[in-house]
């Protein structure tokens, strides 16, 4: 099973669905619509041919300055009988940072999911016990979006030297 196969058979299913497709090191990477992710990976897991019987990674990705795909909700697929790694992008705007919860296609999301929530504010609809797991509750910020600076410009203590910079930047 190659990836040329994969990515036709998904096509062949949800084609307008579909965004783009790109391989990475090995990897097909498909962006598919926030609006029908949750179809498509059901669709994965149950699909015989393709049977992508496992979710091996969900995660965040913040890109602040795509306007209106602010957010990205990335999932590692992977079919343990057909030996074939699979990832998907879904892209979600900042104003409503928010996608359905595959708790139900995949159990091991649950935590995936939270984690998610915690560091990037992704809200997963329909999760069944959304909440902070790694943070303090009481934060009102979600530390892994781009929303402050690097380094704190009002240190002096700094010499850039350091840090594999000239402090003369020219």
């Amino acid at each position: 099973m190659n990836n040329e196969f994969i990515l036709s058979r998904i096509q062949e299913h949800f084609g307008a669905e579909v965004i783009s497709s790109e391989v990475n090191f090995g990897i097909l990477t498909i962006e598919i619509t926030a609006s029908k992710s949750y179809e498509i990976i059901e669709w994965l897991k149950n699909d015989t041919v393709l049977d992508c019987s496992f979710l091996t990674l969900l995660g965040g990705v913040h890109y602040p300055d795509d306007k209106n795909r602010e957010f990205a909700v990335v999932y590692h697929l992977h079919s343990w009988r057909k030996d074939f790694r699979l990832r998907l992008k879904v892209f979600i705007p900042a104003e409503n940072p928010s996608i359905r919860s595959i708790v139900n296609i995949y159990n091991g999301a649950n935590w995936m999911e939270r984690e998610t929530y915690d560091f990037f504010g992704i809200i997963f609809e329909g999760h069944p016990n959304l909440r902070r797991i790694l943070n303090m509750d009481d934060m009102d910020y979600f530390p892994m979006r781009k929303e402050y600076e690097l380094e704190d410009a009002t240190r002096e203590d700094k010499d850039d030297r350091f840090f594999g910079r000239s402090s003369n930047q020219n």
